[in-house]
Protein backbone atom coordinates (compact mmCIF):
# COMPACT_ATOMS: atom_id res chain seq x y z
CA UNK A 1 0.00 0.00 0.00
CA UNK A 2 1.67 3.22 -0.99
CA UNK A 3 -0.37 5.94 1.03
CA UNK A 4 2.46 8.27 2.07
CA UNK A 5 2.42 11.49 4.70
CA UNK A 6 2.65 13.61 1.27
CA UNK A 7 -0.70 11.98 -0.37
CA UNK A 8 -2.26 12.99 2.95
CA UNK A 9 -0.79 16.72 3.23
CA UNK A 10 -2.58 16.82 -0.26
CA UNK A 11 -6.06 16.91 1.25
CA UNK A 12 -5.14 19.47 3.71
CA UNK A 13 -3.66 21.60 0.50
CA UNK A 14 -7.32 20.72 -0.91
CA UNK A 15 -8.93 22.20 1.77
CA UNK A 16 -6.44 25.17 2.28
CA UNK A 17 -6.92 26.07 -1.41
CA UNK A 18 -10.77 25.91 -1.23
CA UNK A 19 -10.02 28.32 2.02
CA UNK A 20 -8.28 30.84 -0.12
CA UNK A 21 -4.68 30.43 2.04
CA UNK A 22 -1.27 29.53 0.94
CA UNK A 23 -0.17 25.73 2.08
CA UNK A 24 1.35 26.21 5.33
CA UNK A 25 -2.42 26.07 6.95
CA UNK A 26 -3.57 27.13 10.50
CA UNK A 27 -5.68 26.61 12.82
CA UNK A 28 -6.39 30.68 13.01
CA UNK A 29 -6.33 30.68 9.06
CA UNK A 30 -9.22 27.99 9.43
CA UNK A 31 -11.67 29.70 12.45
CA UNK A 32 -11.06 33.11 10.10
CA UNK A 33 -12.60 31.17 6.82
CA UNK A 34 -15.05 29.01 9.50
CA UNK A 35 -16.18 32.01 10.90
CA UNK A 36 -17.28 33.67 7.06
CA UNK A 37 -18.52 31.21 6.30
CA UNK A 38 -21.17 30.19 8.96
CA UNK A 39 -22.10 34.03 8.74
CA UNK A 40 -22.93 33.56 4.94
CA UNK A 41 -24.80 30.51 5.74
CA UNK A 42 -27.20 32.52 8.33
CA UNK A 43 -27.65 34.99 5.83
CA UNK A 44 -28.66 32.64 3.08
CA UNK A 45 -30.76 30.33 5.28
CA UNK A 46 -32.21 33.21 7.27
CA UNK A 47 -33.29 34.85 3.96
CA UNK A 48 -34.20 31.79 1.86
CA UNK A 49 -35.65 28.76 3.84
CA UNK A 50 -39.04 29.26 5.25
CA UNK A 51 -38.14 27.32 7.73
CA UNK A 52 -35.02 28.99 9.34
CA UNK A 53 -36.63 32.06 8.47
CA UNK A 54 -38.95 30.93 12.07
CA UNK A 55 -36.35 29.33 13.41
CA UNK A 56 -34.20 32.14 13.19
CA UNK A 57 -36.32 35.14 13.77
CA UNK A 58 -35.10 35.51 17.37
CA UNK A 59 -31.55 34.59 16.57
CA UNK A 60 -30.26 36.41 13.69
CA UNK A 61 -29.52 39.92 15.07
CA UNK A 62 -27.14 38.28 16.95
CA UNK A 63 -23.72 39.27 16.18
CA UNK A 64 -21.29 35.95 15.44
CA UNK A 65 -18.00 37.61 16.11
CA UNK A 66 -16.78 34.33 17.12
CA UNK A 67 -17.08 30.47 16.26
CA UNK A 68 -18.57 30.08 20.00
CA UNK A 69 -21.25 32.68 19.28
CA UNK A 70 -22.37 29.67 17.11
CA UNK A 71 -23.46 28.11 20.54
CA UNK A 72 -26.48 30.69 20.94
CA UNK A 73 -28.10 29.30 17.86
CA UNK A 74 -30.79 26.32 18.13
CA UNK A 75 -29.88 23.14 16.82
CA UNK A 76 -31.72 21.59 13.26
CA UNK A 77 -33.04 18.18 14.26
CA UNK A 78 -33.74 15.04 12.01
CA UNK A 79 -37.41 15.29 12.44
CA UNK A 80 -37.50 18.86 11.87
CA UNK A 81 -36.32 17.17 8.02
CA UNK A 82 -38.96 14.66 7.90
CA UNK A 83 -41.87 17.12 8.88
CA UNK A 84 -40.80 20.06 6.55
CA UNK A 85 -38.10 19.32 4.24
CA UNK A 86 -39.26 21.58 1.73
CA UNK A 87 -39.10 24.83 3.48
CA UNK A 88 -35.46 23.85 4.32
CA UNK A 89 -34.54 24.94 0.47
CA UNK A 90 -32.92 28.16 -0.52
CA UNK A 91 -33.37 27.54 -4.12
CA UNK A 92 -36.70 27.23 -6.23
CA UNK A 93 -37.80 23.41 -6.84
CA UNK A 94 -36.50 23.64 -10.57
CA UNK A 95 -32.81 24.15 -9.54
CA UNK A 96 -32.98 20.73 -7.49
CA UNK A 97 -31.09 18.19 -9.47
CA UNK A 98 -31.13 15.14 -6.68
CA UNK A 99 -33.72 13.88 -4.15
CA UNK A 100 -32.36 11.40 -1.42
CA UNK A 101 -35.22 9.99 0.78
CA UNK A 102 -33.99 8.09 4.07
CA UNK A 103 -36.26 5.76 5.46
CA UNK A 104 -35.40 5.63 9.08
CA UNK A 105 -37.02 4.95 12.48
CA UNK A 106 -37.39 8.28 13.60
CA UNK A 107 -40.15 9.66 16.13
CA UNK A 108 -42.61 10.42 13.17
CA UNK A 109 -41.93 7.54 11.20
CA UNK A 110 -41.70 9.54 7.92
CA UNK A 111 -39.01 9.47 5.85
CA UNK A 112 -36.42 12.31 5.44
CA UNK A 113 -35.34 13.84 2.19
CA UNK A 114 -32.23 15.43 1.38
CA UNK A 115 -32.38 17.92 -1.50
CA UNK A 116 -29.07 18.82 -3.89
CA UNK A 117 -28.76 21.51 -6.31
CA UNK A 118 -25.78 20.52 -9.20
CA UNK A 119 -23.55 22.58 -7.32
CA UNK A 120 -24.37 20.73 -4.08
CA UNK A 121 -23.18 17.48 -5.49
CA UNK A 122 -19.86 19.02 -7.57
CA UNK A 123 -19.12 19.66 -3.80
CA UNK A 124 -19.32 15.97 -3.29
CA UNK A 125 -17.27 14.65 -6.32
CA UNK A 126 -14.45 17.03 -5.00
CA UNK A 127 -14.38 15.70 -1.82
CA UNK A 128 -14.63 12.34 -2.97
CA UNK A 129 -11.44 13.21 -6.00
CA UNK A 130 -9.80 14.12 -2.94
CA UNK A 131 -10.44 12.00 -0.66
CA UNK A 132 -9.83 8.88 -2.84
CA UNK A 133 -6.21 10.17 -3.69
CA UNK A 134 -5.11 9.84 -0.07
CA UNK A 135 -4.51 6.48 -0.76
CA UNK A 136 -4.80 5.67 -4.69
CA UNK A 137 -2.85 6.26 -7.57
CA UNK A 138 -3.55 7.17 -11.13
CA UNK A 139 -3.99 4.28 -13.42
CA UNK A 140 -5.45 2.00 -10.18
CA UNK A 141 -8.75 -0.09 -11.10
CA UNK A 142 -11.84 0.59 -8.10
CA UNK A 143 -14.19 -1.66 -8.02
CA UNK A 144 -17.62 0.17 -6.85
CA UNK A 145 -19.85 -2.33 -5.09
CA UNK A 146 -23.12 0.74 -4.23
CA UNK A 147 -25.30 2.03 -6.30
CA UNK A 148 -24.30 3.96 -9.03
CA UNK A 149 -26.68 3.55 -12.40
CA UNK A 150 -28.98 6.78 -11.35
CA UNK A 151 -27.56 10.23 -12.33
CA UNK A 152 -26.35 11.65 -8.55
CA UNK A 153 -26.22 8.33 -6.95
CA UNK A 154 -23.58 7.75 -4.64
CA UNK A 155 -21.87 5.65 -7.02
CA UNK A 156 -22.01 7.92 -9.94
CA UNK A 157 -20.64 10.72 -8.07
CA UNK A 158 -17.62 8.57 -7.03
CA UNK A 159 -17.54 7.06 -10.69
CA UNK A 160 -17.39 11.20 -11.92
CA UNK A 161 -14.40 11.68 -8.77
CA UNK A 162 -12.02 8.96 -9.95
CA UNK A 163 -12.51 9.60 -13.45
CA UNK A 164 -11.13 12.95 -12.97
CA UNK A 165 -8.32 11.70 -10.06
CA UNK A 166 -6.80 9.59 -13.26
CA UNK A 167 -8.09 6.43 -11.82
CA UNK A 168 -10.27 3.52 -13.76
CA UNK A 169 -13.66 2.77 -11.86
CA UNK A 170 -15.61 -0.03 -12.52
CA UNK A 171 -19.12 -0.06 -11.14
CA UNK A 172 -20.37 -3.04 -9.73
CA UNK A 173 -23.33 -2.02 -8.15
CA UNK A 174 -24.34 -4.23 -4.44
CA UNK A 175 -23.23 -7.42 -4.31
CA UNK A 176 -26.73 -9.79 -5.18
CA UNK A 177 -24.37 -12.97 -5.55
CA UNK A 178 -21.35 -13.39 -3.76
CA UNK A 179 -19.92 -16.07 -6.00
CA UNK A 180 -20.20 -14.16 -8.97
CA UNK A 181 -18.40 -11.01 -7.73
CA UNK A 182 -15.65 -13.36 -6.41
CA UNK A 183 -15.09 -14.30 -9.68
CA UNK A 184 -15.45 -10.97 -11.45
CA UNK A 185 -12.53 -10.01 -8.97
CA UNK A 186 -10.75 -12.82 -9.75
CA UNK A 187 -10.55 -11.48 -13.59
CA UNK A 188 -10.80 -8.01 -13.55
CA UNK A 189 -7.43 -6.81 -11.99
CA UNK A 190 -8.78 -5.08 -9.17
CA UNK A 191 -6.25 -2.33 -6.79
CA UNK A 192 -8.43 -1.29 -4.66
CA UNK A 193 -12.80 -1.49 -3.83
CA UNK A 194 -15.57 0.48 -2.42
CA UNK A 195 -18.33 -1.06 -0.38
CA UNK A 196 -20.57 -1.76 2.48
CA UNK A 197 -18.37 -3.51 5.44
CA UNK A 198 -20.42 -6.76 5.72
CA UNK A 199 -20.94 -7.43 2.54
CA UNK A 200 -17.21 -6.71 1.59
CA UNK A 201 -16.42 -9.14 4.45
CA UNK A 202 -19.06 -11.87 2.79
CA UNK A 203 -16.73 -11.62 -0.18
CA UNK A 204 -13.58 -12.29 1.55
CA UNK A 205 -14.57 -14.92 3.32
CA UNK A 206 -16.67 -16.84 0.78
CA UNK A 207 -13.40 -16.21 -1.61
CA UNK A 208 -11.08 -17.75 1.28
CA UNK A 209 -13.78 -20.96 1.37
CA UNK A 210 -13.40 -21.28 -2.17
CA UNK A 211 -9.57 -20.94 -2.75
CA UNK A 212 -9.86 -17.53 -4.78
CA UNK A 213 -6.76 -16.04 -5.00
CA UNK A 214 -7.62 -12.01 -4.73
CA UNK A 215 -4.86 -8.97 -4.63
CA UNK A 216 -6.05 -5.84 -3.50
CA UNK A 217 -3.99 -2.73 -2.43
CA UNK A 218 -6.72 -1.05 -0.09
CA UNK A 219 -10.36 -1.23 0.43
CA UNK A 220 -12.97 1.84 1.51
CA UNK A 221 -15.70 1.12 3.52
CA UNK A 222 -18.64 3.12 3.79
CA UNK A 223 -22.13 3.68 4.22
CA UNK A 224 -22.20 2.07 7.70
CA UNK A 225 -20.40 1.24 10.98
CA UNK A 226 -17.08 -0.16 10.56
CA UNK A 227 -16.37 -2.83 13.23
CA UNK A 228 -12.40 -3.68 14.28
CA UNK A 229 -13.09 -7.52 13.53
CA UNK A 230 -13.92 -7.00 9.84
CA UNK A 231 -11.01 -4.62 9.26
CA UNK A 232 -8.68 -7.17 10.86
CA UNK A 233 -10.42 -9.99 8.60
CA UNK A 234 -9.82 -8.32 5.95
CA UNK A 235 -6.20 -7.11 6.53
CA UNK A 236 -5.33 -11.19 7.12
CA UNK A 237 -7.77 -12.77 4.11
CA UNK A 238 -6.04 -10.16 1.35
CA UNK A 239 -3.35 -8.63 2.97
CA UNK A 240 -4.70 -4.97 2.04
CA UNK A 241 -5.08 -1.77 4.16
CA UNK A 242 -8.58 -0.96 5.00
CA UNK A 243 -9.83 2.99 4.80
CA UNK A 244 -12.60 4.20 6.55
CA UNK A 245 -14.76 7.04 5.53
CA UNK A 246 -17.24 8.89 8.11
CA UNK A 247 -20.36 10.84 6.23
CA UNK A 248 -23.53 11.01 6.19
CA UNK A 249 -26.40 12.34 2.83
CA UNK A 250 -26.97 15.32 5.31
CA UNK A 251 -23.39 16.13 5.10
CA UNK A 252 -23.38 15.85 1.17
CA UNK A 253 -21.90 11.79 1.69
CA UNK A 254 -19.04 12.97 3.27
CA UNK A 255 -17.65 14.54 6.57
CA UNK A 256 -14.23 13.18 7.15
CA UNK A 257 -11.70 10.16 6.39
CA UNK A 258 -9.30 8.06 7.31
CA UNK A 259 -5.84 8.45 6.48
CA UNK A 260 -3.00 5.16 6.86
CA UNK A 261 -2.48 5.78 10.68
CA UNK A 262 -6.55 4.42 11.03
CA UNK A 263 -7.00 6.72 14.14
CA UNK A 264 -9.85 8.81 13.84
CA UNK A 265 -11.47 10.89 11.01
CA UNK A 266 -9.76 13.59 9.44
CA UNK A 267 -12.34 16.28 8.95
CA UNK A 268 -13.20 18.16 5.75
CA UNK A 269 -13.14 21.74 7.30
CA UNK A 270 -13.63 23.75 4.18
CA UNK A 271 -16.93 22.99 3.58
CA UNK A 272 -18.23 21.75 7.21
CA UNK A 273 -18.27 23.07 10.95
CA UNK A 274 -18.15 20.27 13.67
CA UNK A 275 -19.21 20.63 17.24
CA UNK A 276 -19.83 18.01 19.56
CA UNK A 277 -22.15 18.80 22.63
CA UNK A 278 -23.17 17.10 25.65
CA UNK A 279 -26.79 15.61 26.48
CA UNK A 280 -28.01 19.03 27.12
CA UNK A 281 -26.62 20.50 23.84
CA UNK A 282 -23.60 22.69 25.57
CA UNK A 283 -20.31 21.99 23.66
CA UNK A 284 -17.83 20.05 25.67
CA UNK A 285 -13.72 20.27 25.24
CA UNK A 286 -11.64 18.54 23.05
CA UNK A 287 -11.39 15.10 24.16
CA UNK A 288 -14.66 14.56 25.65
CA UNK A 289 -17.46 12.24 23.97
CA UNK A 290 -20.49 13.89 22.86
CA UNK A 291 -22.42 13.95 20.10
CA UNK A 292 -21.58 15.27 16.34
CA UNK A 293 -22.74 18.36 15.23
CA UNK A 294 -22.12 20.37 12.19
CA UNK A 295 -22.76 22.99 10.14
CA UNK A 296 -22.81 23.44 6.41
CA UNK A 297 -19.96 26.16 5.34
CA UNK A 298 -20.58 25.55 1.45
CA UNK A 299 -24.58 24.18 0.64
CA UNK A 300 -26.76 25.58 -1.69
CA UNK A 301 -29.77 24.37 -1.79
CA UNK A 302 -30.42 22.48 1.51
CA UNK A 303 -27.93 24.39 4.03
CA UNK A 304 -28.16 23.26 7.64
CA UNK A 305 -27.48 24.75 10.73
CA UNK A 306 -25.89 23.15 14.05
CA UNK A 307 -27.82 19.83 12.98
CA UNK A 308 -27.78 17.02 15.37
CA UNK A 309 -26.34 13.95 13.48
CA UNK A 310 -27.00 11.27 16.97
CA UNK A 311 -23.47 9.71 16.18
CA UNK A 312 -21.35 10.33 19.51
CA UNK A 313 -17.88 10.70 19.50
CA UNK A 314 -15.04 12.71 20.34
CA UNK A 315 -12.56 15.32 19.02
CA UNK A 316 -8.81 14.01 19.65
CA UNK A 317 -6.81 16.61 20.80
CA UNK A 318 -3.73 15.18 20.24
CA UNK A 319 -1.82 15.66 16.93
CA UNK A 320 -2.34 13.01 14.08
CA UNK A 321 1.36 11.36 13.03
CA UNK A 322 0.76 11.94 9.76
CA UNK A 323 1.50 15.34 9.85
CA UNK A 324 -2.59 17.16 9.02
CA UNK A 325 -3.39 20.13 11.02
CA UNK A 326 -7.24 19.16 9.98
CA UNK A 327 -9.16 18.07 13.08
CA UNK A 328 -9.82 14.93 13.94
CA UNK A 329 -12.50 12.78 15.09
CA UNK A 330 -12.61 9.75 16.75
CA UNK A 331 -14.08 6.22 14.78
CA UNK A 332 -18.02 6.63 15.39
CA UNK A 333 -18.80 3.49 17.14
CA UNK A 334 -22.14 4.27 18.74
CA UNK A 335 -25.10 6.19 18.24
CA UNK A 336 -27.68 8.09 20.76
CA UNK A 337 -30.62 5.57 19.47
CA UNK A 338 -28.29 2.83 19.22
CA UNK A 339 -27.61 2.34 23.33
CA UNK A 340 -30.25 -0.80 24.36
CA UNK A 341 -30.96 -0.67 27.94
CA UNK A 342 -31.33 -3.91 30.06
CA UNK A 343 -33.48 -4.32 33.09
CA UNK A 344 -30.14 -4.41 35.08
CA UNK A 345 -29.64 -0.54 34.29
CA UNK A 346 -26.49 -1.86 31.76
CA UNK A 347 -26.97 -1.20 28.56
CA UNK A 348 -24.90 -2.54 25.17
CA UNK A 349 -24.68 -1.11 21.47
CA UNK A 350 -24.57 -2.56 17.92
CA UNK A 351 -20.64 -2.34 18.14
CA UNK A 352 -19.87 -4.37 21.49
CA UNK A 353 -21.71 -7.69 19.33
CA UNK A 354 -20.42 -6.55 16.17
CA UNK A 355 -16.74 -6.61 17.61
CA UNK A 356 -17.48 -10.79 19.18
CA UNK A 357 -19.37 -11.82 16.71
CA UNK A 358 -17.87 -10.81 13.16
CA UNK A 359 -14.34 -11.99 14.71
CA UNK A 360 -16.46 -15.78 14.76
CA UNK A 361 -15.16 -17.86 11.44
CA UNK A 362 -17.35 -18.09 8.81
CA UNK A 363 -20.05 -15.05 9.85
CA UNK A 364 -21.35 -13.11 7.31
CA UNK A 365 -24.15 -10.88 9.05
CA UNK A 366 -26.07 -11.39 11.58
CA UNK A 367 -29.60 -9.26 13.15
CA UNK A 368 -30.71 -9.18 16.49
CA UNK A 369 -34.41 -8.29 18.13
CA UNK A 370 -34.19 -7.09 22.37
CA UNK A 371 -37.93 -8.08 23.67
CA UNK A 372 -38.01 -5.90 26.57
CA UNK A 373 -41.78 -7.14 27.05
CA UNK A 374 -40.77 -10.07 28.70
CA UNK A 375 -40.30 -10.14 32.69
CA UNK A 376 -36.96 -11.61 31.67
CA UNK A 377 -35.49 -9.64 28.56
CA UNK A 378 -35.48 -11.90 25.67
CA UNK A 379 -32.57 -11.58 23.00
CA UNK A 380 -32.54 -13.27 19.73
CA UNK A 381 -29.63 -13.11 17.45
CA UNK A 382 -29.98 -14.45 14.09
CA UNK A 383 -26.12 -15.39 12.16
CA UNK A 384 -25.49 -16.47 8.65
CA UNK A 385 -22.47 -18.73 8.51
CA UNK A 386 -20.76 -19.53 5.25
CA UNK A 387 -20.73 -23.44 4.27
CA UNK A 388 -22.19 -26.36 5.90
CA UNK A 389 -22.96 -27.14 9.84
CA UNK A 390 -20.26 -26.13 11.95
CA UNK A 391 -19.94 -27.18 15.77
CA UNK A 392 -17.10 -24.82 16.70
CA UNK A 393 -18.79 -21.82 15.01
CA UNK A 394 -21.52 -22.49 17.15
CA UNK A 395 -19.49 -22.96 20.22
CA UNK A 396 -17.77 -20.22 18.87
CA UNK A 397 -21.00 -17.64 18.66
CA UNK A 398 -22.21 -18.63 22.25
CA UNK A 399 -18.78 -18.03 23.60
CA UNK A 400 -18.57 -14.54 21.83
CA UNK A 401 -22.36 -13.59 23.42
CA UNK A 402 -21.29 -13.79 26.94
CA UNK A 403 -18.33 -12.08 26.75
CA UNK A 404 -20.56 -8.92 26.00
CA UNK A 405 -20.48 -7.64 29.93
CA UNK A 406 -23.95 -6.38 30.21
CA UNK A 407 -25.06 -8.99 28.19
CA UNK A 408 -23.05 -11.26 31.50
CA UNK A 409 -24.46 -8.51 34.27
CA UNK A 410 -28.10 -9.30 33.33
CA UNK A 411 -28.15 -12.85 32.76
CA UNK A 412 -26.19 -13.14 35.96
CA UNK A 413 -29.48 -11.35 37.41
CA UNK A 414 -32.06 -13.81 35.39
CA UNK A 415 -32.88 -10.35 33.66
CA UNK A 416 -31.98 -12.16 30.18
CA UNK A 417 -32.25 -14.87 28.20
CA UNK A 418 -31.03 -15.31 24.72
CA UNK A 419 -30.95 -17.61 22.10
CA UNK A 420 -29.23 -18.12 18.93
CA UNK A 421 -30.92 -18.81 15.53
CA UNK A 422 -27.50 -20.11 12.75
CA UNK A 423 -28.51 -19.71 9.12
CA UNK A 424 -26.04 -21.78 6.67
CA UNK A 425 -25.60 -20.46 3.54
CA UNK A 426 -23.51 -21.90 0.83
CA UNK A 427 -23.66 -18.80 -1.25
CA UNK A 428 -27.25 -18.06 -1.84
CA UNK A 429 -27.92 -15.47 0.94
CA UNK A 430 -25.72 -12.09 0.72
CA UNK A 431 -26.01 -9.44 3.59
CA UNK A 432 -28.60 -6.54 3.43
CA UNK A 433 -27.41 -2.97 2.42
CA UNK A 434 -29.58 -0.93 5.05
CA UNK A 435 -27.43 0.25 7.76
CA UNK A 436 -27.69 -2.37 10.94
CA UNK A 437 -29.57 -1.68 13.91
CA UNK A 438 -30.49 -3.46 16.65
CA UNK A 439 -34.70 -4.20 16.70
CA UNK A 440 -35.70 -2.92 20.09
CA UNK A 441 -39.31 -4.49 21.04
CA UNK A 442 -40.83 -2.19 24.54
CA UNK A 443 -43.31 -0.26 25.58
CA UNK A 444 -43.96 2.85 23.90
Amino acid sequence: MRATVQQNKLFEAWNAKKMGVGSNLTREQIAHYQLHKVRQTIKLAYGNSPFYRKLLKNFVSKEINCMEDLQQFPFTTADHIREQARQFLCVSQSDISRIVTLNSSGTTGEAKRIYFTDFDQELTIDFFQQGMSTFLERGDRVLILLPGERVGSVGDLLIKALERAGMVPILHGLVQNIPKTVEFMTQARIDSLVGIPTQVLALARYGEMTKKTIQLKSALLSTDHVPDAIIQELVRVWGCQVFEHYGMTEMGLGGGLDCETHKGYHLREADLYFEIVDQRGIPVPDGQEGEVVFTTLTRQGMPFIRYRTGDLSRFLPDPCSCGTILKRLERIIKRKDGLIFLKSDTFFTMSDLDEKIFAVDRVIDYTVTVDSLQQATQLTVSVWLLGQSNEAAERALWDALYRVPALVQARQAGQLSVSIKIIYSKDTFFPSASKRRIMELKDS
